[in-house]
């Protein structure tokens, strides 16, 4: 008998390409589509049970075993490394990780650098791979206020189009990191559900 398959999907645009990347692969629930409340959807003869979740929350559900597989933003699985697999590049959800500030900026060395961002980790580990002295400000929202304000000398945030910075009279200094959607697997399930979720991924493979 087929093993059923748990897949947290992140809520938003990003997750609804997502899905249609698993419908073409065919592994479809139609009822995924329906103008309804429900929060799990399944297809028992595909062997698939979807549900929507923040993003940032898909590499909790999969680590922690209530999702077998997920998608999640390479943003997410280098700031918290959660202990997964990463098992293929959707090549969806394309952005770059940067370092903005305002036009101009010229970064003086003899001083501690102060770092606006809510990837605090990525920030850390992109500067000290420089040597680089920071004192990192933690944000949620609107990042790129911050050295507007002078509460920052830099922001390192996510990059899609770069035209926010623009408008707020800000550049990118510096893009560091790749970022895209990552089909990603609880590593107890790909032990217990190898067969199945390497079938997952060989289909997805040939979506893309």
């Amino acid at each position: 008998m087929r093993k059923m398959i748990n897949v947290a999907l992140p809520k938003g645009r990003l997750g609804e390409k997502v899905y249609d990347m698993f419908e073409k692969a065919g592994f479809e629930c139609p009822s995924i589509k329906e103008n309804n409340r429900k929060l799990i959807f399944e297809n028992a003869e595909k062997g698939v049970r979807y549900f929507w979740v923040k993003p940032s929350d898909v590499a909790i559900y999969v680590e922690r075993g209530a999702a077998d597989i997920g998608v999640a933003g390479k943003d997410i699985l280098l700031e918290y490394k959660p202990d997964v697999y990463e098992l293929l590049d959707l090549k969806m959800g394309k952005c770059n990780m940067a370092v903005a500030a305002k036009k101009g900026f010229v970064d003086d060395r003899s001083k501690t650098l102060t770092v606006a961002t809510k990837f605090t980790n990525i920030a850390k580990a992109d500067y000290s791979s420089i040597g680089r002295d920071i004192d990192i400000i933690h944000l949620n929202g609107s990042i790129e206020l911050a050295p507007i304000l002078g509460l920052s000398d830099v922001i390192v945030d996510i990059v899609e189009t770069g035209s926010t910075l623009k408008e707020n009279n800000l550049e990118v200094v510096e893009k560091f990191v790749d970022i895209s959607a990552r089909l990603i697997a609880n590593k107890s399930s790909f032990k217990f559900k190898c067969n199945e979720i390497e079938e997952v991924r060989s289909k997805l493979t040939n979506q893309i």
